[in-house]
């Protein structure tokens, strides 16, 4: 199956902010809930050590994706970690009760361009289920700009373009359905819009169904890798790793060390 780029409404500047931002809570509630990322915590902490940096700049965070659970996982390992919260639409509630839930995050309140990331922010650079948002060429420029800056890159996805992944987000207003009470910071417009008015569980199904149709695929990421300028410069690494009933799918960029 190849990949095919559809629109997705989180993407669209006219879709309404605050519809937009139920829609990552719940990928934030769900992702934490369910530990998806627990079968990379490993691959993190080693890339942190090895470009020797104790800050996560986290690109495209929507709602703080999976980040508390991670978090309480890595710091205890690296009690000295910080997470710096970045989206080009920020969720700002959702990254003040993210902060609410740990110290060691901070967030930017204005738009980060993950294709262009300010010098001043430092560190190892995650995408958490964001990556597939990009089409190729800008794809290319976010691992190009992480080159050029000489900047650690690791980028996951909890999901694939295939069809058991496809099945799953078709059922996806259904976890909506039986999630959205213990979703926090309560809010009683996610109530409206889940359950009177039902916008948020379909806008949930279209974009979960788009954005499997949008994953880049191992031997994708790999072909974006190698039509990079100065690559040579750069140990890559691209995988996948079963997790649950789900799976996750790598890319993680380390500058070499000057020999």
């Amino acid at each position: 199956m190849g990949r095919i780029h559809l629109f997705e409404l989180e993407d669209q500047k006219w879709f309404p902010a605050f519809l937009r931002n139920y829609g990552t809570d719940f990928l934030q509630f769900l992702s934490n809930k369910a530990k998806i990322y627990k079968p990379v915590v490993s691959l993190i902490e080693e890339r942190l050590n090895r470009s020797g940096t104790n800050q996560i700049v986290d690109l495209g965070s929507g709602g703080g994706g999976g980040l508390i659970w991670l978090n309480s996982e890595l710091k205890k390992n690296n009690p000295y970690l910080k997470i710096l919260l970045t989206d080009y639409f920020p969720n700002i509630s959702a990254f003040k009760y993210t902060k609410k839930q740990s110290n060691n995050f901070e967030f930017i309140e204005r738009p980060v361009d993950a294709k262009n990331v300010p010098k001043e922010l430092t560190g190892f650079r995650t995408m958490f289920l964001s990556f597939h948002h990009f089409k190729p060429a800008d794809a290319k420029q976010i691992l190009q700009n992480a080159v050029d800056s000489g900047a650690p890159i690791g980028i996951f996805e909890a999901q694939e373009r295939s069809i058991p992944s496809l099945i799953a987000m078709f059922f996806s207003p259904l976890t909506v359905l039986f999630t959205t009470p213990f979703i926090r910071p309560f809010k009683i417009g996610r109530i409206i819009f889940t359950y009177l008015i039902p916008i948020i569980p379909l806008f949930v199904w279209w974009d979960g169904m788009v954005s499997s149709l949008r994953t880049y695929s191992v031997k994708e990421m790999n072909t974006l890798i190698e039509s990079l300028e100065h690559t040579e410069n750069f140990n890559w690494e691209t995988g996948k790793i079963k997790s649950g009933p789900s799976v996750i799918l790598y890319l993680i960029g380390i500058k070499k060390n000057k020999e």
